[in-house]
């Protein structure tokens, strides 16, 4: 939501200075000043979720520790450079990478999925990469009756989801070695890459009649059962079902 109110570089900017302001408040205070490194490095990676990118949300992670060795201003040690670095990853982590790190899903995106994939009252509904949690609220206005639930490897991310989405359950864990077998909705919003070894996971795990929902990329070779557009941005929504269900 933030994003819609500050276009870009205005969320950069903010968090290089917010970063900045901590840091100088900190040292001011008298706390060692590899502490207000890690502690200002820290609001900035934070900070970094404002990016809609990831090359957006590498230049908010790393623009205050880049413009702070620039200046020499810190007289620090050598290592306490690798702080900023390890905020990040701990962020998003190596393995998550190849996917889409944080791809939030716009709002009302998915209002209209209902017509194309219903789903009974209490059906389990999984958002594969959850983020922060946007898709999750989406699929709250969609299926307001259905549980739930979100998987994300970045511990940091799923903390700050759980918080954000308390009526879901969110896992941390990996959206490819989870099982996906108990789930009638399996959402996503990845990357193009990632498609094909979705289609495959859920055409090995998923039972018949389930659905496959992605926003934006399709999967690759397979017949679409519907497809909408009206999320923000002409985004198609691509939804696919399972073979062998009951016809509707």
């Amino acid at each position: 939501m933030v994003r819609r109110f500050l276009p870009w570089p205005l969320p950069a900017l903010l968090a290089w200075a917010a970063a900045w302001l901590a840091f100088v408040a900190l040292q001011r205070a008298h706390l060692p000043a590899a502490w207000a490194l890690v502690l200002a490095c820290g609001l900035g990676t934070a900070a970094s979720v404002l990016g809609g990118t990831w090359w957006q949300r590498g230049l908010i992670a790393a623009g205050f520790p880049l413009s702070l060795a620039l200046t020499g201003a810190a007289g620090l040690p050598a290592w306490a450079w690798l702080v900023p670095l390890a905020l990040l990853l701990l962020v998003y982590p190596l393995n998550a990478w190849r996917d889409a790190p944080l791809f939030p899903t716009p709002p009302d995106a998915l209002n209209d999925l209902p017509d194309a994939a219903p789903l009974e009252p209490g059906a389990r509904v999984l958002d594969a990469g959850c983020g922060l949690g946007d898709g999750l609220i989406a699929l709250r206005q969609a299926y307001p009756l259905a549980r739930l639930e979100g998987l994300e490897w970045s511990r940091p991310l799923r903390w700050l989801c759980a918080r954000r989405c308390p009526w879901a359950q969110v896992h941390w864990g990996d959206m490819w070695r989870a099982d996906w077998s108990g789930y009638q909705l399996v959402y996503l919003f990845q990357r193009p890459e990632s498609m094909a070894r979705a289609a495959a996971k859920a055409q090995a795990e998923m039972a018949p009649g389930a659905w496959l929902v992605s926003l934006e990329f399709a999967v690759p070779g397979w017949t679409t059962h519907g497809q909408l557009h009206h999320a923000p941005g002409g985004r198609p929504v691509w939804v696919y079902r399972m073979p062998g269900g009951t016809p509707l």
